[in-house]
């Protein structure tokens, strides 16, 4: 009887033990690696953004309307969030103004998980986007470098949210993505994420899946990328701008990047 209550002790002792090992095994949580909260008021962190500016010398391949500046009218840190503004404005010889900033060069990475917290602009014509580009973009060229459309959304279609790869064979009107609506979109914020590793690339808003793509080595989604924000005007996406908008801003509260 004895030795049947020490085995008993024993093995109570151990189970514990076994479980406790169990948990310590699984997959390490991802790590945040690069992020902006928007915390500070005023321009954007120079040491975290560049702006692209001017019209791409053809509206950037979309036939988009709009100007891009690095003036504070049209993006700036206010109360906790970054404001990507479009005006309607006569700038330069381009109809509207707005804000486009990206992290080449100044951050670039390979796999992980982006996480963005934003509320979308509202009026018919504007195209808020969320997206990365190859670093290679610049020896690449596009579609080669190959697009991670994070979040789109055009105010023709208010809470439809897009959420896209290009890529050779798949880009322009072929593109690989799919759609979800949501609600409250230019009125609430929403998370607007992907998972992207050696195996597929995940896009979700608020956590419900958007579209999976398959990642292989056939495709370009295997080297460093950067992170883009901007809101576009018109163009072959968003399609004409409604004559009486005037402005409207996506807000950003922050952009997070683990691995």
């Amino acid at each position: 009887m004895k030795s049947l209550i020490v085995k008993f002790i024993a093995l109570t002792l151990f189970i514990p033990f076994l479980s406790c090992k169990k948990v310590q095994a699984g997959d390490p949580k991802p790590k945040l690696v690069w992020s902006d909260e928007f915390n500070t008021n005023g321009r954007p962190d120079p040491a975290k953004w560049i702006f692209e500016t001017g019209t791409g010398s053809n509206g950037w391949g979309n036939n988009e309307l709009e100007y891009y500046t690095d003036r504070v009218e049209n993006a700036v840190v206010q109360d906790g969030v970054l404001r990507i503004t479009a005006i309607k404005e006569n700038y330069k010889g381009s109809q509207y103004t707005s804000a486009r900033m990206i992290t080449k060069g100044k951050f670039e990475f390979k796999y992980g998980k982006v996480e963005v917290r934003a509320k979308l602009p509202a009026g018919v014509g504007t195209w808020p986007a969320i997206w990365m580009l190859g670093g290679d973009i610049g020896t690449a060229g596009w579609p080669a470098c190959g697009e991670i459309d994070i979040m789109e959304h055009r105010g023709s279609e208010p809470n439809k949210i897009f959420g896209t790869l290009h890529y050779p064979g798949r880009s322009g009107g072929n593109a690989d993505g799919n759609t979800r609506v949501i609600d409250n979109a230019t009125t609430g914020f929403h998370i607007y994420s992907v998972d992207w590793s050696a195996k597929a690339i995940k896009i979700y808003v608020d956590g419900q899946l958007i579209h999976t793509v398959t990642n292989s080595a056939g495709i370009p989604f295997n080297k460093n990328f950067f992170c883009i924000l901007n809101v576009a005007m018109g163009g072959g996406f968003a399609g004409a701008v409604d004559p009486a908008f005037t402005s409207a801003a996506m807000e950003v509260d922050y952009i997070r990047v683990y691995h």
